[in-house]
């Protein structure tokens, strides 16, 4: 079962700072604290700095549940990495099929919105691993409008 979620928010920082954000592996954390923490090299700290070559990956990630548990991995891979306007990810997990992760910064006069589109297929668990899905993207976006200011926000939207 493929499935499709949106997640947007509206920002009220200006797209470099959210930029700097989402490729940062603090940022990464903070947005998924404390439901999960992700693992990355010790000297690996923001993914537009890496020397950036399309579908190869990057390293293996360990998703960790509460940051201990280990519950998945992610063999790190980008498709696209735009300086200032977004990537996509599309990496291999040991929960999923297919997992594509795109995120992408539209300027807007006053901040910015941020969209992810999650096009993803679970190994198992279906319907609950699409739950755990939107409620993780859903925590995300929330941490974001948190520390990156709100202006307005549109809920998640699925297919």
């Amino acid at each position: 079962m493929i499935t499709t979620l949106t997640f947007s928010s509206t920002l009220a920082a200006p797209p470099e700072t959210v930029w700097r954000w989402i490729t940062s592996f603090d940022g990464i954390a903070r947005e998924m604290s404390p439901l999960m923490r992700m693992s990355a090299p010790a000297d690996m700290r923001d993914l537009s700095a890496i020397d950036f070559r399309p579908g190869v990956p990057m390293f293996r990630s360990w998703i960790r549940l509460g940051g201990m548990l280990p519950v998945d991995y992610s063999d790190l891979t980008l498709l696209e990495l735009t300086p200032g306007v977004g990537f996509v990810e599309q990496s291999a997990m040991g929960s999923m099929r297919l997992w594509r992760h795109e995120r992408r910064i539209a300027p807007l006069a006053s901040g910015c919105r941020l969209t992810d589109t999650l096009t993803f297929e679970p190994r198992f668990g279906g319907r609950l691993a699409v739950a755990v899905v939107r409620r993780l993207f859903t925590h995300r976006h929330r941490q974001l409008r948190k520390h990156l200011g709100e202006t307005s926000t549109s809920l998640p939207r699925g297919r």
